[in-house]
């Protein structure tokens, strides 16, 4: 290739770049120029649109004032009619006043011209008097007297009449209103109780259970009477064990625990005395509950949860038939409506009413009448002494020294002598049988002693260590010559004095 080849290229290269460098030149200054045309048309849509934010603001704002300006002027008007409402309101006012004062200057007048004609009507009164008195002989008091006999003279026939009659209408009257009260509270009240039985019956799951009670030669049936003090009948009746015993509370301990020892199925001396003890837990945790629901039933309240238990204990004791808890609360509702409806303090004679045969909760094992018995309770108890005075009189042991008293004396009338509450043959055997053991009780050297099979049979445990045999057969004759002379009773009663030594020790 020559030097003028080359130089030619040479030239051309230089001059193709040189024409590439100016259509760049020419293309970016085409560029910039739509640039700039974009940003100022961008400015002006900018500005426009300000323009118009602008022109909304000040439309919105000129709106705004318009309705402040409206506001003000409502509430300038409202500001006006109250002014005139207020201005004409004292304007009243002040007339009202103006009148007031005018009364009151008219009524201190009437009245200096009242009490001027009182005085002058007293003066001619008095004038009057000392010239009755002149002409008559007679002082005031006396012309009083004299005028008083010749009106008792005179009308003394129909006076005496008219007062007959108004006593005779007033107490048939009382009479009409008490026999209403008594009436309504004996059919709001008129509910039957049921009346507690001797004897409970328990069921078996089969009859094979019935040999496991009765034990090896009578074993087990022995322990269980004596750790329970009742009676068991197991006769040819299927699916049945009877429980008999005139004492409820015994009779429920010995189901409780009867009907566990057939769950639990280990039937044996050692385990009837455990159950038994469990029982006797159970049925405390009943009397409780029950203490506590009649208190609340009847509304007494701020009463201690041990007088409540020994209130409780009344659930397991009858009265002729009638259970005594039931009975106490049946009374309460009887003495707050009789209370009610004469005037009298509902609340004292309601708790009088409940607490009244509190006594025989533990009659058995204090001396005394069950009334004397509760009073000595209640005041332990530190209960109201106005409560103490309704529950003491209901058998006229104490008197009558309050209205409730008498209001708790009626209400036990009313639920005990209502037909039907009470039956008096089964309260006179119930009441043989602790007779029965109240006398075996007063020996020395008795641990406990049951009364059984219908009253024909006492059982009497002895202590071992205060008894040996020979004094337990004395024991015996003596018993039985005490239950002749004390009780009456038909047929004859075993005397059965049982002693028992037990030795225990525990293999460590």
């Amino acid at each position: 290739m020559s030097v003028q080849t080359l130089i030619f290229i040479s030239l051309a290269l230089l001059v193709g770049i040189g024409f590439g460098y100016f259509l760049r030149w020419i293309i970016a200054l085409g560029k910039r120029g739509s640039m700039e045309l974009e940003i100022k048309q961008m400015e002006l849509r900018a500005k426009e649109e300000a323009q118009k934010l602008v022109e909304e603001a000040e439309k919105e704002a000129e709106k705004k004032k318009e309705n402040i300006q409206q506001e003000l002027k409502e509430k300038e008007q409202e500001l006006k009619q109250t002014q005139e409402r207020l201005i004409k309101k004292e304007e009243i006012l002040d007339k009202r006043q103006a009148d007031i004062d005018a009364d009151a200057n008219k009524i201190e007048k009437q009245s200096e011209k009242l009490k001027e004609k009182e005085t002058e009507l007293q003066n001619v009164i008095e004038q009057k008097s000392r010239e009755l008195q002149k002409l008559s002989g007679l002082s005031k008091d006396e012309a009083r007297n004299e005028l008083f006999k010749i009106l008792e003279n005179e009308y003394e026939e129909d006076l005496v009449s008219r007062i007959n009659k108004l006593e005779q209408f007033n107490q048939e009257k009382y009479e009409e209103k008490a026999k209403d009260i008594l009436t309504t509270a004996i059919h709001r009240i008129g509910n039957s109780l049921p009346a507690d039985v001797l004897a409970t019956t328990v069921a078996l799951p089969s009859d094979e259970i019935k040999g496991k009670i009765i034990g090896k030669e009578g074993r087990n049936i022995r322990a269980f009477e004596r750790a329970t003090g009742v009676d068991v009948i197991i006769d040819e009746t299927p699916g049945t064990i009877t429980l008999s015993c005139f004492d409820a509370v015994r009779r429920q301990i010995a189901r409780v625990a009867l009907e566990n020892l057939i769950i639990d199925g280990r039937i044996q001396p050692a385990r009837i005395e455990e159950m038994v003890e469990k029982a006797k837990d159970e049925i405390n945790r009943i009397i409780n509950k029950k203490g506590a629901e009649a208190a609340y039933e009847v509304g007494a309240k701020n009463l201690d949860p041990k007088l409540l238990a020994i209130l409780g204990r009344l659930h397991f004791r009858t009265s002729y038939g009638q259970n005594v808890l039931a009975h106490s609360v049946e009374m309460a509702h009887i003495a707050r409506m009789i209370a009610e409806e004469i005037g009298a303090d509902a609340e004292v004679a309601a708790v009088g009413a409940l607490l009244h045969d509190i006594g025989k909760a533990v009659d058995h094992e204090v001396p005394g009448t069950h009334v004397e018995i509760g009073r000595r309770i209640l005041q332990k108890f530190k209960v109201d002494e106005n409560i103490i005075h309704a529950m003491e009189a209901h058998h006229e042991e104490y008197p009558y020294s309050t209205p409730e008293s008498y209001i708790v004396q009626v209400a036990d009338a009313i639920s005990g002598g209502r037909p039907g509450a009470r039956l008096g043959t089964v309260e006179n055997y119930i009441k043989r049988l602790e007779e029965l053991e109240t006398v075996v009780n007063e020996f020395t050297g008795i641990e406990k002693s049951y009364a059984v099979s219908a009253g024909r049979e006492v059982r009497i445990f002895v202590k071992a260590s205060e008894i040996n045999d020979l004094e337990a057969h004395k024991l015996a004759r003596d018993i039985a010559k005490k239950i002749e002379e004390d009780l009456k009773y038909p047929g004859e009663i075993k005397v059965n004095v049982i002693r028992e030594t037990r030795a225990i020790e525990y293999a460590r």
